[in-house]
């Protein structure tokens, strides 16, 4: 695996981490689209966790956890991937140039916060963003992240900090790149099986909290908000919708790069459920739209109006129904 005189190339995508590898696997040889990249990994999951708190609310998770996609693609496509994470800034800080300064491109575990090439804006507490170190200039890194359209800089000292943060998701300094990248891959043998895996994943998982368990019971508790102060109820809608929007894609982002990937997938094998299934997906992502847009509604509502959480939490667990459609067709998908 030869790369330290291939020029990288950087790529705009819907979602950082698998953005990074779809970046990384090109980069190696291995042509993966963000769709494939994710959909490989099988790290499509919908979690509530209310005993987590994300800024005093409880984590809700459309993807399995930071690093899944990256220790999934390693899984199921026999990548050999160094990762590294450092107790002390200065020590990753040592390893990132020595790695730089020998030709890798390495992956990186970061704060949004404090990487000031994001818009102040759009700069929130989230400690597992990933981008690609690709280069150092003086006092600079060259960057491709991949949820920008171009390349950006970053100081030396402003990325120390980022990679170095405390809190929930703590990156600890993580470093990560490949040692071996296979030629190819056999789409038709692992394909089916990846698809399977993440079906049973969301429908059959004994957690209450997990899959579409897991929706279903973030709908009982929207319905259960009609109790609560109608400040938190608010503040509680307009969390779901930042963590579905805003945070990681969300929601109906990461079920509509899901659907391409079905869609892809769909055409490598010749598979026409692959095709339906991707449609459906694709309706599934409209529909977590649509409820997004309702719980906006809702919250912009004045205090004289009442707030409707019997239809969010219909329309929350029609949702749940919809998608678990698309899981119980893709269970019957053959090798």
């Amino acid at each position: 695996m030869n790369n330290r005189t291939k020029p990288f190339e950087h790529g705009h995508f819907a979602h950082c981490e698998s953005g990074v590898m779809a970046l990384m696997m090109r980069h190696y040889g291995l042509p993966l689209s963000e769709a494939m990249a994710f959909g490989l990994s099988g790290a499509l999951m919908f979690a509530y966790l209310p005993f987590v708190k994300l800024g005093g609310m409880p984590v809700i998770a459309y993807r399995a956890l930071p690093k899944a996609i990256i220790k999934g693609l390693r899984k199921n496509l026999g990548l050999k991937m160094k990762m590294q994470t450092f107790s002390r800034p200065q020590q990753g800080t040592t390893a990132l140039n020595r790695l730089l300064a020998r030709g890798e491109i390495v992956g990186a575990q970061t704060s949004v916060f404090w990487l000031p090439y994001f818009p102040p804006e759009m700069r929130f507490h989230f400690n597992a963003h990933n981008l690609i170190i690709y280069g150092r200039e003086n006092d600079e890194y060259l960057i491709s992240d991949p949820v920008f359209e171009r390349p950006v800089r970053c100081a030396v000292s402003a990325l120390q900090k980022a990679r170095f943060v405390k809190g929930v998701m703590a990156p600890r300094g993580l470093l990560y790149y490949p040692l071996k990248v296979p030629e190819t891959i056999d789409y038709a043998r692992i394909i089916p099986r990846i698809i399977r895996k993440t079906a049973r994943k969301m429908l059959k998982t004994p957690v209450p909290i997990a899959g579409i368990r897991g929706i279903l019971a973030l709908s009982r508790k929207i319905g259960k908000l009609a109790g609560e102060d109608r400040r938190y109820a608010k503040l509680f809608l307009g969390h779901i919708v930042r963590m579905q929007e805003e945070i990681g894609t969300g929601g109906a982002g990461f079920r509509f790069i899901y659907a391409s990937f079905l869609q892809e997938a769909g055409l490598l094998l010749n598979n026409k459920t692959l095709q339906e299934t991707s449609r459906m997906m694709t309706a599934v992502g409209d529909q977590w739209r649509e409820f997004a847009s309702l719980s906006v509604r809702a919250i912009r509502l004045k205090k004289e109006r009442p707030l409707d959480f019997t239809a969010l939490q219909k329309k929350l667990a029609d949702v749940a129904h919809a998608e678990a459609a698309v899981y119980k067709k893709l269970l019957t998908l053959k090798a």
